[in-house]
Formats: structure tokens, C-alpha cells, sequence
């Protein structure tokens, strides 16, 4: 028999099959586990937004439990209140929507009856009335409008549902309190319980931040929307304002658009000029909040780049929704908080990547960066380190 065999130097390694069927295994779990998490993708978002609002919640509760009140009532009555607000809010909007679009269509048909009545009678004949509009809509439109309210009223069955799941979560992880954060904290070693509780202490700092920065600019927003349009005759103008305020505060990325679109068009109907003069009002104060007003506000609050919220307000958007969407700026500055307390830093080598042009950094008047300016903070040099 040869030294090296040919026929034992083809066989696979006695590794092989074994590392085989651990790859197969693994394949399979993971395609099992894509799909269950994707069949409980609702559960989880649903579970998320509940604690996001607990945690948005709890300064509230925790201050009525520190005047002795007891924890579930304190938690019943902070969201009730809520509640109240928000059902405030929908019912004065849906009272100027209904409003507005009666003025609307009321005003749609007088101009009809105004174009109708300046053409000659015989071509005048040839355009319907309000009326024969309608029916005409009714009879060629009249299936997919029934199947349209069908599924709008499922949709919104779907949302109460799902609302009214967040909320009940949400009680009990607010009613919980120091038991929940209790019984995370209990399997785990001290120096990891440590970690837990500071990194919820900074998620809920920078939710609450997050949270009262957009109040406080929706309340401007508000109010100096309402004085003006009040000022220069439009209706309706503390709902309208209201309407600016929340919207452009609350909805992300779009809000801007959504909130200056409805009192435009609300004074574009009673005069294009002052629609035009409305449209100039919103842009003017929208400089004013993005350049002097919404960094001051918001600076303590969330320090996170522009860049990094803009992504991360699509990525949390795509996972869950329009409510991910608000919430993912103050996640992506909670995991910035939490990953700049513990990462570990690094001297910087000396690179020419690292530093700013000397060129700009004069004309700005600031002195060249680089290894070779002292740091002032630093202690002297020494012979032994000179």
C-alpha cells in the first residue's frame, strides 16, 4: 500500500456531514423564525407602541404618585385625560371638515348656476345640472362607493381594535411600574440590571424630551397661526391653527405639507389673495421654526443628525407603520444616547480626513485644525515628553 492513497484522498473529511446538517438546521430555523415573526409582526408592533407610550406616560404618573396617589389610579386618570383631548381634537376637526366642505360644495354649485346662466340657452341645455351630476356619479360610481365605505368602515374596525390593544398594554405596563422594570431586572446579574435601568432611564428621558419639545411647538405654532389668520379675516382660525399646530408637530417628514394644505385652501376659497397671503405665512414661519425657534426647543432634547433621522424616520416607518414613523426619531436618539455611553473611545490618529480645509477654517475664523494647534486644556509638555 502506497504512502498516499488516491482513493482515501477524495474522501470528504469526517467533519463534513455533521457541519452539513447543522447548515441545513440552522437554514430551516431561521426561514421557521422569519415567518413566525412575520405572522406576529402586528403582535410586536403592537407591544412596542404600548411601551413607547408607557414610557411617554410615566413622568406624568409618577408625579401624581409622588402627591400619594395610589398607582392605578394615577395611571387611569393620566390616560383618561388623554383621551378627553384627543377625542376634543377629532371632534372640533370633524366639525370644520363637515363645515368646510358643505361651504364647499355649496359654493361649487353656485358658480354652476352662475356659469350655466351666462352661456346661451341652447348651449346651456347641454350641460347638467347639480343634480343630473350626481345621479349620473351615483349610477356609474355607485358599486365602488359602496365598496369603498365597507372598507373604510373595516379599516377603522381594524384600528379601534388595534388602539384599543395598545392602550390596555399600555395600563398595565404603567400600572406595573417598578414590579415590571422588577421582574426584567431579576434574572439578570447586577452589573447587567445596571445597564437595563440606565438605558431605560435614557429612553424615557429622551421620549419625554422628544414629546414635550413638539408640545411646546405645536403651541406656538398654534397660536401665532391663529392670531394671524384671525387677524386677517379667515374662519375658523383657532381650529385651523390648532390643526397646523398638531399636524405639522406630529406627523413626520409630511406634516409640514398636510398642515399648511388645509387653511390654504380654506382662505384660497373665500380669495385667492388670501390664500396666496396664507401660503406666504406658513412658509415664512416655517423658516422661523427651523432655523431660530425648533433648535433652541429641541436642542436638549434630541441631539441626533439630520441625516440619521431622516433614515431612521423611514426605517421605523416601514416597520411599523405611521406611529413608527413619529416614534422613530426619539428611538434612533435613544440608541445614540445609549451607544455613546458605552462605546469605547479612541485616540484619533493624525489624518488629513480628519481635519477641515485651513483654507475655510480661516475665512470662518476659526484657527487651522490639526495635530500640530496645542490642545489649551492640556498640561505642559515635559523634557521627558518633549
Amino acid at each position: 500500500m502506497s504512502a498516499s492513497d488516491p482513493i482515501a484522498d477524495r474522501r470528504p473529511p469526517p467533519w463534513l456531514p455533521r457541519a452539513l446538517v447543522q447548515v441545513v438546521l440552522a437554514a430551516i430555523l431561521a426561514v421557521v423564525a422569519f415567518r413566525v415573526l412575520g405572522s406576529l409582526r402586528g403582535v410586536i408592533s403592537t407591544v412596542v407602541i404600548a411601551f413607547i407610550l408607557a414610557l411617554a406616560m410615566e413622568p406624568a404618573v409618577n408625579g401624581l404618585v409622588r402627591h400619594r396617589w395610589r398607582r392605578g389610579p394615577a395611571t387611569a386618570t393620566v390616560m383618561l385625560g388623554g383621551l378627553v383631548a384627543v377625542v376634543a381634537l377629532v371632534a372640533v376637526f370633524g366639525n370644520l371638515f363637515v363645515t368646510q366642505l358643505g361651504q364647499l360644495l355649496t359654493a361649487l354649485d353656485d358658480a354652476l348656476v352662475a356659469f350655466r346662466a351666462n352661456l346661451d340657452p341652447a348651449l346651456a341645455g347641454r350641460i347638467p345640472d347639480r343634480q343630473a351630476i350626481v345621479t349620473e356619479a351615483l349610477e356609474r360610481y355607485g358599486a365602488d362607493l359602496a365598496s369603498g365605505i365597507l372598507g373604510v368602515g373595516g379599516v377603522l374596525a381594524a384600528g379601534f381594535l388595534t388602539a384599543t390593544g395598545v392602550l390596555l398594554i399600555a395600563f398595565y405596563m404603567l400600572a406595573a411600574g417598578p414590579r415590571l422594570r422588577i421582574a426584567i431586572c431579576r434574572p439578570l446579574e447586577p452589573i447587567r440590571q445596571a445597564r437595563v435601568l440606565a438605558m431605560w432611564a435614557i429612553a424615557q428621558e429622551k421620549l419625554s424630551g422628544f414629546i414635550g419639545s413638539r408640545v411646546v411647538l405645536a403651541l406656538v405654532s398654534a397660536t401665532c397661526t391663529s392670531i394671524f389668520l384671525g387677524l386677517i379675516g379667515i374662519g375658523y382660525a383657532l381650529p385651523l391653527g390648532l390643526f397646523v399646530g398638531i399636524v405639522s408637530q406630529f406627523v413626520p417628514t409630511v406634516g409640514t405639507y398636510i398642515a399648511g394644505a388645509l387653511p390654504v385652501a380654506v382662505a384660497g376659497a373665500q380669495s385667492i389673495g388670501l390664500g396666496l397671503a396664507v401660503l406666504a405665512w406658513i412658509i415664512a414661519y416655517q423658516q422661523f421654526e427651523n432655523l431660530i425657534l425648533s433648535p433652541r426647543v429641541s436642542s436638549r432634547a434630541l441631539e441626533i443628525n439630520p441625516a440619521v433621522s431622516f433614515v431612521a424616520v423611514i426605517a421605523f416607518g416601514a416597520v411599523l407603520g405611521p406611529i413608527g414613523a413619529f416614534v422613530g426619531l426619539p428611538l434612533a436618539a435613544t440608541a445614540q444616547a445609549v451607544i455613546s455611553t458605552y462605546l469605547r473611545r479612541h485616540e484619533l490618529i493624525d489624518s488629513a480626513l480628519l481635519r477641515d480645509d485651513p483654507v475655510a477654517r480661516r475665512r470662518r475664523g476659526g484657527p487651522p485644525a490639526g495635530p500640530e494647534q496645542p490642545d489649551p486644556g492640556a498640561a505642559p509638555p515635559t523634557a521627558a515628553t518633549a
